[in-house]
């Protein structure tokens, strides 16, 4: 199975931020995505949707990733505003409480989203009704993916490292009960190319299609960010492997093929 993991468009009402044009690399991914991978299952966009949750904002990324040849599924991020997202967005389900968690069924196994934007900070968490939801779909399978926006893990990047998954250890103990059944974790929020294993689970995530995080790895700077090109991450899984190939869209026009032996690109 192929699928396409996006995340961080913050999307705004006037397509710009930061003085980038957010909406015109939102759009380059799309082509992007149809042009190279249309036998793509589905794109699983892990949340912050929009940077200031304005409801043009929303319409903007409809139209955008309603060009997609594919389905389409977002998970709502820390800069998300709850209510523009479920009214401004399809394929979004909620439950009674509102939260946007949901198993989707794939060719690969359920898919299993989680919810973790937490009023009054940047920072996640899940809540006790998301955690009890997850046992249960784990219970009842062999084995499944988990998406979320925030990292479970820490990263070393103290800007990011601030605003983290606030109950990690909450997550860890129902993951625990089922051990093995988590093949791999998505998130969003980190802004940057983060890959390595949590409690032995695989994880990662990709550069935003929207603004990076600079890599300052010293646990002391302040967040900073960078106009470092955007990224998506196509995912091919088997029944014994998953392998995520991080695609810098927006160089794709540097691609050149060469002779081995004369070290001459092939135009020359």
């Amino acid at each position: 199975m192929k699928f396409i993991h996006l995340t961080d468009p913050h999307v705004t009402a006037t397509g710009e931020l930061f003085n980038l044009d957010v909406d015109a690399r939102l759009r380059a991914a799309v082509q992007s995505i149809n042009s190279r991978h249309a036998d793509a299952e589905l794109v699983m966009i892990t949340g912050d949707i929009t940077h200031w949750g304005e409801p043009e904002a929303y319409r903007r990324v409809c139209e955008a990733l309603g060009a997609l040849t594919m389905p389409w599924y977002p998970l709502i991020g820390n800069h998300d505003v709850r209510d523009a997202f479920l009214a401004g967005l399809p394929n979004v389900t909620a439950d009674d409480a509102g939260k946007v968690s949901f198993r989707l069924d794939t060719s690969a196994g359920p898919f299993l989203a989680l919810d973790t934007l937490t009023d009054g900070t940047h920072a996640g968490q899940i809540d006790e009704r998301q955690l009890a939801w997850l046992d249960d779909e784990l219970a009842a399978v062999e084995s499944a993916f988990l998406f979320m926006h925030h990292p479970p893990v820490r990263s070393g990047i103290n800007g990011m490292d601030r605003i983290p998954l606030l109950n990690p250890d909450d997550l860890a103990a129902v993951l625990d009960r089922h051990p093995g059944k988590v093949r791999h974790i998505f998130f969003g929020h980190m802004h940057r190319a983060f890959h390595g294993s949590w409690r032995g689970i695989p994880f990662s995530t990709v550069k935003a299609t929207a603004h990076q995080v600079a890599p300052l790895i010293d646990g002391e700077s302040p967040l900073t960010t960078s106009c470092e090109l955007p990224a998506y991450a196509v995912v091919l899984v088997g029944d014994a492997h998953v392998l995520v190939h991080d695609i810098s869209y927006m160089e794709e026009e540097t691609e050149f093929t060469y002779d081995r032996d004369s070290g001459r690109t092939a135009a020359d």
